[in-house]
């Protein structure tokens, strides 16, 4: 771990119809309903139960502390409701700095994880100045191709997570 550095990044977005904001126990339910959804549990390698789903939500929050990033809750500026989670994650044994989204099922097909995304790509490639970002998608996720196409990644080699998932490693590099 001593190879990744701790980085900080802003602790809240806006994009036009988007609040990211670093994640609080406010948010833990949502976190905790997008996995157990049997429809958002497919496009993640499987149903969760809520202990399991639990645990994810934990590290999601540990990430933060650990890296000084991680993952964003996706708040609607309109409602204020929790509809996702998106951002930075590089987690022990990942291939690089991975932009990763979930968006809960009801509201797939809104353009949320695009907008989102965009906004992290461009400060990641941009104000960080990182040379290369990632997204580990499993490839029978047409959503998640679909949202990486937009943002402008490319497809590059396959990868084994974690020794159990078989992914697509997706990129963008600075320009």
């Amino acid at each position: 771990m001593a190879d990744i550095p701790r980085i900080s990044v802003p602790e809240h977005f806006q994009t036009e119809r988007l609040e990211l904001v670093r994640p609080t126990h406010e948010h833990l339910e949502a976190l905790i309903g997008f996995v157990t959804d049997e429809r958002v549990a497919k496009t993640l390698g499987g149903a969760q139960a809520r202990d399991a789903a639990w645990r994810g939500a934990a590290q999601v929050y540990g990430h933060w502390e650990i890296r000084g990033y991680g993952l964003y809750a996706v708040m609607l500026r309109s409602t204020g409701q929790c509809v996702g989670r998106i951002g930075y994650l590089q987690p022990e044994g990942w291939p690089g700095l991975e932009l990763g989204w979930t968006v809960a099922a009801d509201h797939w097909g809104h353009g949320y994880a695009t907008e989102a995304g965009g906004c992290l790509l461009d400060y990641a490639l941009g104000d960080m100045g990182l040379p290369r970002l990632i997204s580990l998608i499993e490839p029978s996720n047409t959503r998640s191709v679909a949202v990486a196409e937009r943002l402008g990644m490319v497809r590059g080699e396959r990868h084994r997570l974690m020794d159990k998932y078989d992914v697509e490693i997706w990129s963008k590099s600075a320009s």
